[in-house]
């Protein structure tokens, strides 16, 4: 609809075969782990190069046009993105206590660089031991619900967005903590297998799969992926 109107558009796509079904007008592959789509975190020589590539598509016709990045990583020879089942299970633990410990180094990552992409859920991350407690509750089967879920959200939705300010916390806690040498993979075997919160998004997410709803089985992918 935006081509028709004559606005010319371009995607970044991190899962090649997704983007060729699909058929977008123009559409850069990056191989790189989701979370990741402009390359390694503060590599701003990487970020620009992908950028650039993405803008020159803007100079191809209208397609379908699907341009795989060059001079990073051979495409077929780069790792797939980690998905949460690819890794084991974390020692259980409290989930809230590590997101407490969790959130003192975020507040060092917001004092240093200004910025945060913490907030979907409009929560203070002070009051996170609450999502905690919710999402712990809807993954043990039971009633579950939160006194700031909107009334025009389900449950299930909120739930995805109290996992992505949850996971966006950790991961920008992360960056403070990891060695110099940690690539995006292992920060995602990181979340996956070595935190309680981990463990949590995935029984969450079973849950929802568990339920055969496809919608719901879309939110789980995007909660547990």
């Amino acid at each position: 609809m935006l081509e028709a109107q004559g606005l010319t558009t371009v995607s970044i796509s991190l899962v090649r075969e997704h983007t060729a079904k699909l058929r977008p007008p123009r559409a850069l592959f990056v191989p790189f782990p989701f979370g990741s789509p402009f390359g390694r975190p503060g590599d701003a020589a990487q970020q620009h190069r992908v950028l650039h590539a993405a803008l020159a598509l803007l100079d191809a016709p209208a397609g379908p046009v699907l341009s795989d990045l060059e001079g990073e990583e051979d495409p077929d020879a780069a790792p797939a993105p980690v998905q949460s089942g690819a890794v084991d299970r974390a020692p259980d633990g409290d989930v809230a206590d590590e997101v407490t410990a969790m959130r003192r180094y975020h507040e060092r990552w917001v004092e240093r660089e200004g910025r945060t992409t913490v907030g979907v859920t409009g929560i203070p991350a002070v009051r996170f031991r609450g999502i905690v407690r919710f999402l712990q509750a809807y993954a043990a089967g039971g009633d579950a619900d939160h006194p700031q879920r909107p009334d025009d959200v389900s449950v299930e939705v909120f739930a995805r967005w109290c996992a992505d300010d949850l996971k966006a916390m950790y991961l920008e806690a992360r960056l403070m903590i990891a060695p110099p040498d940690e690539t995006p993979q292992d920060t995602a075997r990181w979340l996956w297998g070595e935190t309680a919160l981990g463990s949590l998004l995935r029984d969450v997410a079973e849950r929802m799969r568990a339920s055969g709803d496809p919608d719901l089985k879309r939110i789980a992918f995007g909660i547990a992926r």
